[in-house]
């Protein structure tokens, strides 16, 4: 099926998933951030003007001034809910960021809007705990520590703000290329891992460590790091987030997380661990769309490993896919081999087996947005 031939997902639909972000979460969320800084008046206006458009007005423009003005308006004057999901959620972003002053200069500028969550999370026990843990992984734990990646997806801010966590003890993946992955990373091939990060916090310090692991047994040569380049769906990592992130390893004294930090640490200053924050990485386009530089970036990795559901969809495509249409199929414009680490937290999904399908959907619960199932898929 070709994307004319699947409908493209939009908050059209009355109770749908997307429609009910749009409607609650972005509203819920524009209150959060007012409450967490004392914005001076133009911004706090700003921040109700875009308010008061989401809730039931149409698209405005970006200011003609701003840097990238030019790149936002094919949807300008129409309903948010009517014009592509994908494309509505990162419009939104990037006019919060616009409200904040992000980008504009005087003392707003750079100032991360969701920065108070991400450290509020990156302090709290569950973190502590998930330190501890590592003591009783072992080093060489590798299908652990892969889960640990797969499942700290749900630790995405966005997600609990509308829905509680899940027990991901209670599930399995729905699809499971974890053999597929290991194959391609056998110790000492001298490969070269890219990793392209979701959420910062609890869920970037499993991702961090899985790096570590492929660096430390062997598996990886070298990796490559992809952050966000400014903030960008409430909790994604951008390099400040990386480096929190960094510290809260290698400030677990008498933990394996420790060590973690410190060779993590050894690696960055090395040039075994690179890190990249592209600019396409907050664009409302899917991968096949990506620039040429950074597709040749990405064509040198033995497997590039994207994270989460955001980069899924942009991955496979942002349409009502049937759910048996081949991962491979979505993924064949990728530049190389991707493995796709997801905790399922939105409508598509793609390269399901029939048995697997006809399980969960008659399960009677929504098992595609609830954030207890999740994917590990490869390919080729």
């Amino acid at each position: 099926m070709s994307p004319d031939e699947a409908p493209v997902v939009t908050g059209a639909e009355p109770g749908s998933f997307a429609r009910s972000v749009l409607a609650e979460r972005h509203p819920a969320l524009l209150g959060r951030v007012s409450a967490a800084f004392p914005w001076p008046p133009e911004r706090r206006r700003a921040l109700d003007g875009l308010l008061g458009e989401v809730s039931g007005g149409v698209i405005a423009p970006l200011p003609a001034d701003a840097h990238d003005a030019g790149g936002w308006g094919a949807h300008v004057g129409r309903s948010w809910f009517e014009v592509p999901f994908l494309w509505a959620e990162s419009y939104f972003y990037r006019r919060l960021l616009a409200a904040t002053g992000y980008f504009e200069p005087g003392p707003w500028r750079g100032v991360d809007p969701f920065g108070p969550f991400k450290r509020d999370e990156l302090r709290g026990a569950a973190v502590d705990e998930e330190l501890a843990a590592l003591d009783d992984l072992g080093a060489s734990s590798g299908d652990a520590l892969l889960r640990s990646a797969l499942w700290g997806n749900r630790a995405d801010l966005g997600f609990r703000m509308s829905a509680s966590e899940g027990d991901p003890s209670a599930s399995h993946p729905v699809a499971d290329d974890s053999a597929r992955l290991w194959s391609l990373l056998p110790v000492g091939g001298a490969a070269e891992v890219h990793l392209i990060a979701d959420n910062a916090g609890r869920e970037l310090i499993p991702d961090l460590v899985l790096l570590d692991h492929l660096l430390h047994t062997g598996r990886a040569a070298r990796a490559v790091l992809h952050l966000k380049p400014y903030p960008y769906f409430v909790s994604d990592a951008v390099t400040a987030d990386f480096l929190a992130a960094l510290d809260r390893l290698r400030a677990a004294p008498g933990h394996a997380a420790a060590g973690i930090g410190a060779r993590l640490w050894s690696a960055l200053s090395a040039g075994r661990l690179g890190v990249g924050a592209h600019p396409f990485f907050c664009a409302p386009y899917p991968y096949e769309a990506m620039p040429d530089d950074l597709r040749r970036d990405l064509s040198k990795a033995t497997v590039t490993i994207l994270k989460g559901d955001l980069n899924y969809r942009r991955l496979v495509g942002d349409h009502h896919w049937p759910a048996t249409t081949p991962f491979a199929d979505r993924v064949a414009r990728f530049p190389g081999p991707v493995a796709a680490l997801r905790t399922l937290k939105s409508d598509v999904v793609v390269g399901l087996d029939t048995p697997t399908l006809t399980t969960l959907e008659a399960g009677g619960t929504p098992w595609r947005t609830t954030g207890t199932h999740a994917l590990i898929q490869v390919s080729p």
